[in-house]
């Protein structure tokens, strides 16, 4: 077991290296860093920004099936007949709209952290406790994400007509079933051209996570930036690698809503 085990670990090196898209043999930077500071190795940054890039669109995955569960959830909340669950959500929203995302990241990166030593000293424990920086840049750029999300889902809600919850109960599907098959595609259809600007925000905010000591993009190149003195250099390569990251993102949106469009068009 410990040789197929080995074996498979030797495997993936082996491809993570030939397909690394930065430093594999054909890599941006194994093709155009040549020998000085964009190369890869110990003499140039390349090892260091790539990582930056796998940190920051990791960073941003993470963030958007949780931020999109939290903002579906505060959604159904805000059109409940339950008065409590509608004032709930408003103050939510309230919240994390009203708030700069900056401070949100420091509420929850510092803020988490005292709750969580306070809780343990109450409990007779003194063991000091130090969040991790991915973890709490991920949770406040949820809810950031979740609080704008929840109001694009509520529209796409209200844009669709009441009888077609009425007619998933006529042909004796149930309230789950029909908010399944029924009304969660035609949600997804209307709801996807403002998730798309919100994805591409997401994108953008993942450079406030390298106040925290992050390794993302911004983080990487600033240190570059500091140790070389070439700040226009890196700054412009963190600059490159974000619109590289926004453009593909646009081709996968128009690809997703040509997909949904046409499956709509087949109904």
């Amino acid at each position: 077991m410990g040789g197929l085990s080995s074996a498979l670990g030797s495997l993936w090196a082996t491809l993570s290296y030939w397909l690394d898209p930065f430093c594999g043999p054909v890599g941006v930077f194994a093709i155009f860093g040549g020998d000085g500071l964009l190369s890869c190795g110990n003499v140039g940054w390349a090892d260091e920004i790539a990582l930056g890039v796998k940190v920051t669109i990791v960073l941003a995955l993470i963030t958007l099936p949780v931020g999109l569960f939290l903002g579906f959830l505060i959604a159904l909340a805000m059109q409940s007949e339950e008065r409590s669950l509608r004032t709930a959500a408003g103050i939510y929203t309230t919240i994390f709209r009203g708030l700069p995302e900056l401070l949100t990241l420091f509420i929850v990166y510092f803020g988490f952290q005292m709750m969580v030593q306070a809780v343990l000293s109450w409990f007779g424990s003194e063991e000091r406790v130090e969040i991790n920086a991915f973890f709490a840049g991920m949770l406040a750029l949820s809810v950031v994400f979740s609080s704008y999300c929840s109001e694009v889902l509520l529209s796409a809600f209200r844009a669709i007509p009441k009888g077609q919850y009425e007619a998933g109960s006529a042909v004796g599907l149930s309230r789950r079933r029909t908010m399944r098959l029924v009304i969660v595609p035609q949600l997804v259809r209307i709801a996807l051209p403002g998730l798309g600007n919100l994805w591409m925000n997401l994108l953008k905010d993942t450079a406030l996570v390298s106040v925290i000591g992050l390794t993302d993009i911004l983080r990487q190149t600033g240190v570059a930036a500091k140790v070389t003195k070439e700040a226009f250099l890196f700054y412009a390569i963190a600059c490159a690698l974000y619109l590289v990251l926004a453009t593909l993102s646009s081709f996968g949106l128009n690809a997703i809503s040509n997909w949904a469009n046409r499956a709509e068009t087949s109904r």
